[in-house]
């Protein structure tokens, strides 16, 4: 596979190329390495294209996990604590997750346990591949990487998505470089207030 494209969002890119360009090679790399001709595996049951076949968004993810963690990239999981309370959660959110709970609990609310998860970091870059469900990219955008570089995680956030071309090729569901690059720049140049590269790959 190959990226077909490619938006910086607050200098992410320009980021990345200053400070960690040796993890944009490996990226890249990884994404080189896959030939998305062996993962169109499944079998369309959709009546526009049935018997048709069709990438598998489920193998593709599988492999790119595979290849990510073999270069030492490794999911990430912060977990925090929310109450029903707006003023005390911007009061715990920058508190680590114990005095979060004690904070909650002091203040007379009930603590509800939560967390966010992210695919692959390493060296305070994450990296997001999304071949699944569109509603997912936009949680990933406005909330995953905005949540773990609020907690000074990371510093830039990646979202690997397939371009329109090659998510043509996949069964209905799946969102796209092209759509995501439209809802980022409907929400202005300012939000999220995360430096994001949204990559859009091809086949």
């Amino acid at each position: 596979m190959k990226i077909g494209a490619l938006y910086s969002h607050l200098n992410g890119f320009e980021w990345i190329q200053y400070h960690q360009k040796e993890m944009w090679t490996e990226i890249e790399n990884i994404i080189a390495n896959i030939s998305a001709a062996d993962y169109m595996t499944k079998v369309s049951k959709e009546k526009t294209m049935k018997g048709k076949m069709l990438y598998s968004p489920t193998e593709l993810n599988k492999r790119m996990k595979i290849d990510f963690e073999n270069a030492g990239w490794f999911e990430s999981r912060t977990n925090y604590w929310v109450t029903d309370d707006y003023k005390l959660i911007g009061r715990t959110m920058h508190l680590k997750e114990a005095e979060q709970k004690s904070l909650i609990e002091a203040e007379g609310k009930t603590p509800i346990r939560s967390y966010n998860q992210t695919d692959f970091v390493k060296n305070r870059i994450a990296v997001e591949v999304q071949f699944g469900k569109y509603s997912f990219i936009a949680y990933d955008l406005f909330v995953k990487h905005l949540a773990f570089y609020v907690g000074d995680t990371i510093d830039v956030g990646i979202e690997i998505l397939p371009m329109k071309s090659m998510q043509s090729q996949m069964s209905s569901g799946p969102g796209y470089y092209e759509g995501a690059l439209y809802d980022l720049a409907r929400q202005g140049r300012g939000v999220p207030a995360v430096p994001l590269v949204l990559l859009g790959i091809e086949a």
